[in-house]
């Protein structure tokens, strides 16, 4: 990924030191095994470990690599180069490049998920504690993008939080089921590596023993890991998307917090834009744009073919560090969201009264009216609020149809805000927990 939207720690995780630093263990490691089962002698697995502190060229990795074209056998003659070749002998022994390469891309995958993971912690940090300071804090809900009825923003940050959570479990399981290594040679028969060399190098990584792996790790656990972050990342953009809504100029209720010396436009110098929820957004879709070549991989030919190389060679790196600095701009964007009160309640209050519509629906069918002609009473009133602007109570009191049924008292009882927050407690318990 470029560097624009890269952060350190993911970064490194994919970088080629740290992933041929992970194939010397895998390889270290199962001699150790070896030895133990007698297969090849102590000294020779002993003396792969002289390599622990070696940083591994990788130029003349990639050097090595253009004659031999193949990626595993280079770095271990590059080891044969720092251990010795009579010592390095034994190494790989009985395994097939598929048991490095799919071990420790597993490796890094279970490293990266987590990062994502304290990621998603953080956010969801962030979303609780504004979720508590805006609890109470009044803006109209919409449905289809049109005024439905109050709520509150301290449940729009709670449904995000619960969003949150749900793909915290997600990303929980993904990192448990991508959390497998395989050492079991040739199309997976364990006929040249005994089945304990796997379980040795397993233990020693933090992996589980694949159960029955060919000469790869079955795809159909990276297609699932991918499409968690498929999800996670349409999470972020479900929340982005709403924060962009919030900002435009005609509702102005929310808005990314704007520094000093930021420019918002090389021509319009008035100019605030929502780039950080855009940008979101645009990052969202390029995750998503992974999740379909990592479910093609699931079928591979017979035991193995390599057409899922090339493309986990660039989504693994790719969409982890996208979905990393993803999920951190956000934290940042909810930290910092301004919010803006007084600017919800003029936008409820645009069309004086219209928004307690069905309460007065409900009254007139509780008063013995029939649902069809309470909903004709409703609308009609409610068609002059929006054709003229006239306040909604108003029109309900002069009209003898609705007066008929309910009294001007019953009528004002039901314009109460607090009719539609008297839940709120109730649903902070269920997203929150008990306080």
């Amino acid at each position: 990924m470029i560097p624009r939207y890269s952060r350190p720690d993911m970064v490194a995780i994919w970088d080629p030191a740290t992933k041929f630093r992970i194939w010397y263990e895998i390889e270290a490691h199962a001699g150790d095994a070896m030895a133990d089962l007698g297969v090849i002698p102590r000294e020779n697995a002993e003396a792969v470990w002289k390599a622990r502190d070696v940083e591994f060229d990788v130029a003349r990795i990639d050097e090595i690599e253009a004659e031999t074209r193949h990626d595993v056998i280079a770095f271990l003659t590059h080891l044969a180069e720092h251990v010795g070749s009579d010592a390095a002998r034994f190494v790989h022994q009985g395994m097939t490049s598929s048991d490095v390469l799919d071990t420790c891309f597993n490796i890094q995958l279970t490293r990266a998920a987590d990062i994502l993971i304290a990621d998603v912690q953080g956010l969801l940090a962030a979303l609780k504690r504004r979720a508590f300071e805006h609890k109470d804090t009044i803006r109209i809900g919409r449905s289809h993008g049109i005024h439905a009825e109050p709520t509150t923003m301290g449940l729009t940050f709670a449904r995000f939080y619960a969003e949150m959570d749900r793909n915290l479990a997600r990303l929980r399981t993904a990192r448990d089921e991508i959390a497998t290594g395989a050492i079991s040679g040739a199309v997976g028969t364990f006929a040249n590596v005994d089945p304990g060399v796997e379980v040795h190098v397993c233990e020693k990584l933090g992996l589980t023993p694949e159960p029955i792996s060919t000469q790869v790790i079955p795809r159909d656990r990276h297609a699932a890991f991918f499409a968690t972050l498929g999800v996670v990342a349409s999470s972020v953009e479900n929340i982005a998307t709403e924060i962009r809504h919030m900002q435009r100029t005609e509702v102005l209720e929310a808005a990314e917090f704007f520094s000093m010396g930021q420019k918002g436009s090389s021509a319009m110098p008035h100019k605030k834009n929502p780039v950080l929820t855009e940008n979101l957004t645009g990052l969202a879709r390029m995750v998503r744009s992974m999740v379909i070549p990592a479910m093609e991989n699931v079928a591979l030919w017979h035991e193995r073919d390599i057409s899922h190389s090339s493309v986990e060679r660039n989504i693994g790196p790719d969409a982890t560090v996208t979905l990393d600095f993803a999920l951190a701009r956000l934290t940042g964007v909810i930290d910092k969201l301004i919010v803006y009160p007084e600017n919800m309640l003029a936008n409820m209050n645009r069309f004086p009264g219209l928004v307690m519509s069905q309460r007065v629906l409900l009254a007139l069918t509780q008063a013995g009216v029939s649902r069809e002609d309470a909903y004709r009473l409703v609308q009609r009133n409610a068609l002059k609020v929006w054709e003229t602007g006239v306040d909604f109570r108003t029109e309900l009191l002069a009209d003898p149809e609705v007066t008929a049924a309910l009294s001007p008292a019953q009528i004002d009882e039901k314009f109460d805000l607090g009719y539609h927050t008297k839940h709120v407690d109730t649903i902070f318990a269920r997203v929150f927990g008990e306080s």
